[in-house]
């Protein structure tokens, strides 16, 4: 059952009051393409998505999607793992306004492919090094598996340290549920 109170939605709810037609935004996990088509509809025509994964089922799915909808020709997707963002050179030539990250591994996929904190840590430095004033990145956290434990302390580490004067950082979880649900931290850049 899905509810408004989700960590999806509210992620996209963020994202839909942050990001305008004509910007570049990162989608760092694609997955099945559900973030990634949710922000090409945002940019519009004039903007540009780049999303990162590193299964090329996910890159195929995504694909797939996009088409679909048709709105492939507005974003560029990369198969290789978000903390790789920084060689690729749409975004080293882009200013982000916003960025998601849906941490964990691939729904219907290899459940022992996992993003990990170290990387999640890389991407997001290199995101917030060019994240435009109030832009925004949101993480969605799953940590009901052991790397997702360990991703989910390695991240919370680096987010409570960033600077209050350079960013607002917000963590938004259920708190009547049992079994590690998934909750979000979101970033502004101030």
């Amino acid at each position: 059952m899905t509810t408004l109170l989700g960590p999806i939605p509210f992620a996209h709810t963020l994202l839909a009051q942050t990001v305008k037609p004509g910007d570049t935004v990162i989608d760092a996990t694609v997955g099945n393409g559900h973030d990634t088509l949710f922000l090409a509809k945002i940019v519009g025509d004039t903007g540009h998505v780049i999303g990162t994964d590193i299964q090329p089922a996910a890159i195929a799915r995504t694909t797939e999607r996009l088409k679909t909808a048709g709105v492939n020709d507005r974003v560029s997707l990369y198969c290789q793992g978000h903390e790789t963002l920084a060689e690729i050179s749409a975004f080293r030539n882009s200013v982000i306004t916003g960025a998601i990250f849906n941490l964990g591994y691939l729904p219907r996929g290899d459940k022992s492919i996992t993003t990990t904190g170290s990387a999640t840590v890389h991407a997001l430095h290199t995101i917030l090094s060019q994240l435009k004033q109030h832009g925004l990145v949101v993480l969605v956290i799953y940590s009901g598996h052991e790397t997702g434990k360990q991703e989910k302390d390695t991240v919370l580490n680096r987010v409570t340290a960033l600077s209050q004067t350079d960013f607002h950082v917000l963590q938004y979880a259920f708190i009547n549920q049992q079994n590690d649900p998934p909750f979000v931290i979101a970033i502004e850049k101030r």
